[in-house]
């Protein structure tokens, strides 16, 4: 019966439960989107290309390792943890002597892939494809054909495939510059190659003799992975067995079918993790504002109910009974949002994945996986959230007498129940913990989950203690509004009669500034505080950077040789373990490296600093426990292991990363050894050092300011990956501000025509709602912008060591401006639809 009641409730006051189903609809959308984030990043497969023909890939340990075992009353745990390295781990190329002759294995073939990038300008911006080099031997793996021409054999030949000759209007016997590992080299094209499954799709491939990829990868004696291909009549299945047991003992990994594709692309394994980290990152945030825009819009609607569900209480309706209707009504409103909702999230997640993929922050061979999980999930939620809003929102009318219900029907109650006000001062308190911890926080994974969870626990208290703060702005208002004539009288009456109306339009408002604020404002305080140590601790006169992949070693050895030159210091950056923990280092020329860099030495000295020697931030020396003198053990980007000496502690870890070791160490363990920079002392004019480089294509000599701009593009470009990763909440966040206010302000029609029946003119009316609208506006955003400044102070004395957040005052004015908008637009449409019937006909119509 209850439902049935339901469902007439839901039929006769469809305008009633629009905005319930608006902010249902949206929230389920949302869910949704970021499920399927988080699905790919758990689920979504890496497809090979190059190992197309190779059943079977065997490749070197990519994740570096750690056993702990604990005793605890007489039992033993062991608990083994594993966690991806940054470069690619090379294999002896002693494993491939191990399997000939492995019953089963048909043939082995050695892979070696190293960095090639095409300099020539006709071959086009390759910045979507990247070029790797490869021996011409292991072409059997894909496998590449020849088209045209011969296979390389001499150091100076090189086959590329047909779709960078396409797209770059090259024939056999032309020549193309390849950058590589070494210095750029001009190669003679001997042959054209194809894939016999066609064109691969996220790569291009160049072919060099075996002595000359051997020379160019740079690692002797040791092999990326190698293609086994079976013998005649073995199946994959008994070929992966036998080639297992062949490398028992070994920490070579054997990989078949979909498991060979994360072998071959590094950075699509390593995506994963990152696309898990923030789809459950943004699932959890928009779930949490999901909560709390759900909940303001239910008490809303019970609020404007309070009348009807107050004569249902004086005719004998139970709680019990009234609480079953509202559950009801709010499944029924939950279920179609819900549907509705999460699957219009399923296109919504791919325009997000896809906006990923083209910003490169997810790669393209990563593929996009979508099932009912996140729509299950996502319908789930709507349902339960649904649910519980309306019966928090109904506690209050249904656990009241019949009589005490038709009184607050007709009159705001002057207070809000004690058990919200505890509830609210229980949660600002919590906000003001995770303030508190923001504060000591100095790891930005740490820190960053904790800055947005504060927004929305500081957000929530304003929920609870909304009525409260209406009023006591009501109070610090009163004098403006009664000076600006008759409507900002009725304003300021309104706000202090129906303070948690109000209140229900300042909690969105407050989310909205708040929320908006510390996204864009939460990036540009750590990168530009990054920026400022960087510039600070440059002493070079000019910098070497590349358009290409980097800075060649010959390029900084011959202006090393250039008189008037005193340093030239090449900088390679990569990411290292410590455990399981993972730092940003870097690796720099020794030879002059105090005349161009400046890292504020606090302890121990730079002098003497070599091969076997590390500096270390501050925030890596108290992590670790180390100082000058110390042995500090790591795994680098490659997964060899090492011990190195500390010998300087320094102040600029935000600039210059954690760690900072040789030069020569770190570019041995990275995928590409060419520099990131290079920092030039000498006397001599920006023309005549480039003048000497003219030999190395695309290398630069730049101003320190100039690389500052760079690194302020780069670090812009990173943002925008944030700004769109919370642009969706904040998107509805922003419809429910719209939502609420517009709901708002159509419940108030007979309100509206009594004031016209007793003498109050048209526009007047629209004058008290805008200056409703703009009393509202600015106690939201004053609330919004205190709590995104509080979290921001916190954020960056935490990260930074200074209480100087990055705000940018005609960013910040915007953001006011566009909530402005939105509040006034949400007012002024609704209340002209409300102000369009005859006063007379209002009034005296039935509710």
């Amino acid at each position: 019966m209850m439902l049935r009641y339901a469902l007439q409730t839901v039929r006769d006051r469809k305008g009633g439960f629009l905005g319930a189903f608006l902010a249902l609809m949206c929230a389920a959308a949302l869910i949704t989107a970021c499920g399927t984030l988080l699905e790919t990043g758990l689920r979504g497969t890496i497809q090979t290309e190059r190992y197309a023909e190779a059943p079977v890939i065997v490749s070197a340990d990519q994740n570096v390792h750690q056993t702990t075992v604990k005793h605890k009353k007489g039992k033993t745990k062991v608990k083994h943890k594993a966690k991806p390295i940054a470069e690619r781990a090379w294999l002896s190329d002693d494993i491939a002597r191990k399997l000939k002759g492995v019953p089963g294995v048909g043939k082995v073939v050695p892979e070696l892939t190293f960095l090639a990038t095409p300099l020539n300008p006709a071959a086009g911006d390759l910045a979507d494809r990247p070029a790797y080099g490869h021996a011409w031997e292991s072409a059997a793996l894909t496998p590449f054909g020849l088209v045209e021409g011969k296979a390389p054999r001499a150091a100076g030949d090189l086959v590329i495939d047909r779709d960078l000759a396409g797209r770059a209007h090259l024939k056999t016997g032309d020549r193309l510059t390849v950058q590589s590992t070494q210095a750029p080299r001009s190669y003679r094209i001997t042959g054209i190659a194809t894939p016999a499954q066609g064109a691969l799709a996220h790569q291009t491939s160049l072919f060099f003799s075996a002595a000359e990829a051997e020379r160019l990868a740079a690692h002797p004696g040791q092999i990326t992975a190698l293609g086994v291909v079976p013998a005649e009549g073995t199946g994959t299945g008994d070929l992966k067995k036998a080639v297992t047991d062949a490398l028992a003992g070994t920490k070579a990994q054997v990989s078949v079918g979909d498991d060979r594709g994360p072998v071959e692309f590094l950075d699509a394994a390593g995506a994963r993790v990152k696309l898990v980290s923030m789809g459950g990152a943004m699932g959890g945030t928009s779930l949490l504002v999901a909560v709390l825009v759900v909940v303001g819009t239910f008490a809303l609607s019970v609020q404007q109910r309070h009348r009807e569900l107050a004569l249902l209480r004086a005719i004998a309706a139970t709680p019990k009974q009234i609480r079953k209707l509202l559950g009801r009504e709010a499944l029924i409103v939950g279920a179609a949002a819900g549907i509705i909702g999460s699957l219009a999230g399923i296109p919504l997640g791919g325009w997000l994945h896809g906006k990923f993929v083209d910003m490169g922050a997810v790669p393209a061979t990563l593929e996009r996986t979508v099932s009912v999980f996140p729509v299950f999930a996502a319908v789930a939620a709507t349902l339960l959230g649904a649910w519980a809003a309306a019966r928090l929102s109904a506690r209050r009318i249904a656990g009241i007498r019949p009589a005490e219900a038709l009184a607050e029907a007709r009159v705001e109650r002057t207070r809000p129940a004690w058990s919200r006000i505890v509830a609210g001062l229980v949660l600002l308190a919590g906000g003001v913990v995770l303030v508190a911890v923001l504060s000591v926080l100095r790891t930005e994974p740490a820190s960053t989950p904790v800055t947005f969870l504060a927004v929305v626990v500081l957000s929530s208290a304003i929920a609870l203690l909304g009525p409260l703060v209406v009023r006591a702005a009501a109070a610090v208002l009163r004098g403006p509004l009664r000076l600006s004539g008759p409507g900002g009288r009725l304003a300021h009456a309104n706000l202090r009669g129906n303070a948690a109306r109000m209140a229900a339009a300042v909690t969105p408002l407050a989310l909205l500034t708040g929320m908006t604020c510390t996204v864009l404002f939460v990036q540009p305080t750590l990168g530009d505080a990054a920026r400022a140590q960087a510039r600070e601790g440059i002493r070079a006169d000019w910098v070497l950077a590349a358009q290409g992949p980097g800075v060649p070693a010959q390029a900084a050895q011959k202006l090393r040789a250039t008189e008037g030159v005193e340093a030239a210091t090449e900088i390679v950056r990569t990411t290292v373990r410590v455990g399981l923990a993972k730092y940003p280092a870097q690796g720099v020329s020794t030879a002059g490296l105090t005349r161009t860099w400046d890292p504020d030495v606090t302890a121990g000295s730079l002098k003497g600093f070599g091969k076997g020697s590390v500096a270390v931030s501050e925030l890596a020396a108290d992590q670790l426990g180390l100082k000058p003198g110390s042995t500090l053990k790591l795994t680098l980007g490659d997964g060899t292991k090492t011990a190195l000496k500390v010998s300087a502690v320094y102040a600029r870890g935000l600039g210059f990363g954690d760690l900072t070791m040789a030069h020569d160490l770190v570019a041995r363990h990275v995928d590409n050894p060419l520099a990131a920079t290079v920092l030039i002392k000498s006397d001599r004019t920006q023309e005549q050092l480039a003048a000497g480089l003219a030999k190395f294509p695309g290398v630069r000599v730049l101003a320190p300011a100039a690389v500052d701009n760079l690194q302020a593009e780069r670090q812009q470009a990173n943002a925008e990956v944030n700004y769109l990763a919370m642009g969706l909440i904040l998107a509805f966040t922003a419809i429910a501000v719209v939502n609420t206010l517009a709901m708002s302000v159509s419940e108030r029609v007979r309100e509206f025509a009594m004031l016209r029946l007793v003498g109050a003119g048209r526009r007047q009316v629209l004058r008290m709602l805008r200056t409703e609208a703009l009393s509202v506006l600015l106690i939201g955003t004053a609330l919004g912008s205190g709590i995104a400044l509080a979290v921001l102070t916190a954020f960056s004395v935490g990260m930074t060591g200074s209480a100087a957040p990055s705000i940018t005052p005609l960013v910040y004015v915007s953001v006011v401006a566009v909530a402005a908008l939105l509040a006034l637009t949400a007012t002024a449409l609704p209340g002209r639809v409300a102000l369009k019937p005859r006063p007379v006909t209002v009034a005296t119509a039935k509710e």
